[in-house]
């Protein structure tokens, strides 16, 4: 089951949509956000970071950061860059990028959701980034990131949206990158009731995307527990996190392909004589794109590679061993290039599906790196898979998509 509930989410003025939903932070080099910030006074840029406007915040004690942060909010509420929406409502979100249609429902879900593992997730949490991002949230009360989160169809949520398709949406813009997007509110009560029942009684919902999000939200939701004790309801706002639903036919993932700077200290031969014992290995006159599970890409001076695992190398029976990504980690990364620990090796560099695998081929040629690994891309069954078995993906498992703009529609929670 999944505890959801409508919400008035704060959202850009129309005319200023475009100025005022953002890419996340990280999207960006400090010197293009601070571009962006200096030129764009209402880019939601100024409640992430407001150091951004003021470089003499840098290195200040968090509390100025914050206190910025409020003074901005007030600011955009005040020249009314946001706007509250008058009713609570659950919001139909449809998104058009890359030749891809994707829709979805935005609402918000109560924390002991996630808590309790009726969330299922496949990834682990660095709790430095919880903390960081739950402290953020805390002071500023500012939720404007959706967590992705993918169930299987369903009949009345489908039924209900398909209607709400036909009218004319609440919002409707086009981003700086081309990408497009539409928001109907569902407000009426009797829609609203059956989308929260039929969320209600899905067996499993599964995070696609967004794990240290919902850590986040989840660790800063009891720290406020236990700061209002005998005053916490359960029903107050800090108890939700802000969650984009995409059944499992919307929710895309692309794969999430490898580069490598070095050997590990072995020869070429070397390389590719230990490559012998697990794979087969066959050399292609064309690039590769994996087509079909367990076929890898390699390109390695100057020449493409298929590298088939031998089917007694991994355990088919197991969600996680089964997976390309966790195959190439434990064959060739960790025991041949000496690549242990892939969230820290500084000589592993991982890129998203959107990365053309000629660019992976010019980065390999230029000396950049010593050799490319290319991917096909994990399913979303596979996932769901390692969710309900309760693993544990290797990083950088998947690529998924949509990736959220930042301020669309923001639940603020002091």
């Amino acid at each position: 089951m999944s505890c959801i509930k409508p919400f008035c989410a704060f959202m850009p003025a129309g005319p200023l949509l475009s100025a005022v939903v953002t890419r996340p932070l990280e999207n960006y080099s400090t010197g293009e956000a601070r571009l962006i910030a200096s030129e764009n006074a209402c880019s939601f840029l100024h409640l992430i970071d407001p150091e951004l406007d003021n470089p003499y915040l840098r290195g200040t004690k968090q509390e100025l950061i914050f206190k910025k942060i409020s003074e901005n909010l007030e600011s955009f509420i005040e020249q009314k860059y946001l706007q509250q929406y008058a009713e609570p409502a659950i919001y139909i979100y449809q998104v058009k990028h890359d030749g891809f249609l994707q829709t979805g429902i935005w609402t918000l879900t109560h924390i002991d959701d996630y808590l309790e593992g009726r969330i299922k997730k496949h990834e682990a949490t660095v709790e430095r980034r919880e903390i960081l991002l739950a402290d953020y949230l805390q002071q500023t009360g500012l939720d404007a990131n959706p967590v992705l989160i993918t169930y299987q169809p369903d009949v009345i949520i489908d039924s209900i949206t398909n209607q709400y398709l036909e009218q004319t949406p609440t919002l409707d813009f086009s981003f700086t990158d081309g990408t497009a997007h539409k928001i109907w509110a569902v407000t009426d009560k009797k829609d609203i009731d059956a989308v929260v029942k039929a969320f209600a009684d899905m067996p499993d919902v599964y995070i696609a995307d967004g794990h240290h999000r919902a850590a986040s939200m989840a660790k800063m939701g009891l720290q406020k527990k236990m700061l209002g004790g005998k005053k916490h309801q359960g029903t107050e706002l800090y108890n939700y996190f802000s969650t984009v639903y995409m059944n499992t036919h919307e929710v895309k993932v692309l794969e999430f392909n490898r580069l490598v700077r070095d050997l590990g200290g072995l020869s070429d031969e070397g390389f590719l004589s230990g490559l012998t014992h697990s794979f087969i290995v066959e050399k292609s006159e064309k690039s590769i794109k994996p087509d079909a599970l367990h076929k890898i890409g390699m390109y390695f001076k100057g020449q493409w590679y298929i590298l088939l695992p031998k089917p007694e190398i991994y355990d088919a029976h197991n969600p996680v061993d089964v997976l390309d990504v966790s195959i190439l980690q434990n064959f060739i990364l960790e025991p041949l290039l000496k690549i242990k620990d892939p969230r820290t090796d500084a000589r592993l560099t991982f890129e998203g599906g959107r990365t053309a695998v000629a660019d992976l081929q010019t980065k390999v040629d230029n000396g950049l790196f010593a050799v490319a690994f290319v991917l096909y891309p994990t399913s979303v069954s596979q996932v769901i898979a390692v969710a309900d078995a309760g693993g544990v993906m290797p990083p950088k498992s998947t690529w998924v998509e949509p990736k959220f703009l930042v301020g669309l529609l923001t639940s603020y929670f002091n």
